[in-house]
């Protein structure tokens, strides 16, 4: 079976599909959040002028629109919920990126030859809705060029029970989507051992921001 046609592939798109209209909203009225300002940030002292993007859970698009307004020249968006892909479209339409934006819909695994290579790749809160963190990665290091930046759950106690209680609730709800808490070493060591040197790092008390890069960028 296609990793985009598991139950847990149906089960995290269908419950983000239910939050795609309301993720736009938010960011024409409030903008960023915080952990993704620090992303921005990280981005920048990296450098994206003039690169190729990749964001794997991109949602509504709001984040690789905003790189692709400040100097990046192109994006591939993918996601595992449609309305979210079906509103990251209209945004780009609105914006008037769509010359510049592509987007498929389903799990990344399945689709990695099919979006192809970016020289910079991002990961905003994903990791942390990944089961097999440790494929997600490496198929995505793998085609990575220059720079690779993630923002997953800070591996604290509060975090762990409030991660823990989600995943109770949605159990109980049905749904086969689960929250998840990796280990941070575990995933600094499968970057650097691609040959990426950590660059960034920014925190707030949930949430991990790092930005690594390749080689000179680094």
């Amino acid at each position: 079976m296609a990793a985009c046609c598991t139950p847990y592939a149906r089960s995290t798109g269908r419950c983000f599909s239910r939050f795609a209209r309301r993720y736009r909203r938010r960011f024409e009225r409030r903008g960023l959040e915080p952990s993704q300002r620090q992303l921005v940030a990280g981005l920048e002292a990296a450098g994206f002028a003039g690169a190729s993007l990749l964001e794997i859970g991109s949602g509504v698009g709001y984040l690789h629109q905003l790189l692709l307004e400040r100097g990046a020249a192109t994006a591939t968006g993918i996601d595992l919920a449609p309305a979210m892909v079906e509103q990251a479209r209209d945004r780009a339409r609105a914006r008037g990126l769509e010359g510049r934006t592509r987007y498929l819909c389903g799990d990344y695994l399945a689709l990695a030859q099919e979006a192809g290579a970016a020289d910079v790749t991002l990961l905003d809160k994903v990791v942390c809705c990944y089961p097999d963190v440790e494929a997600l990665v490496q198929a995505s290091l793998a085609r990575t060029r220059r720079v690779y930046a993630l923002t997953y759950p800070r591996d604290r106690a509060l975090v762990r029970l409030a991660v823990g209680a989600a995943a109770l609730a949605l159990r109980a709800l049905g749904s086969d989507f689960r929250p998840y808490v990796h280990d941070p070493e575990r995933i600094r060591g499968w970057i650097t051992a691609a040959g990426f040197t950590q660059c960034w790092e920014a925190r707030t008390p949930v949430w991990l921001t790092q930005v690594f890069a390749r080689g000179a960028d680094a």
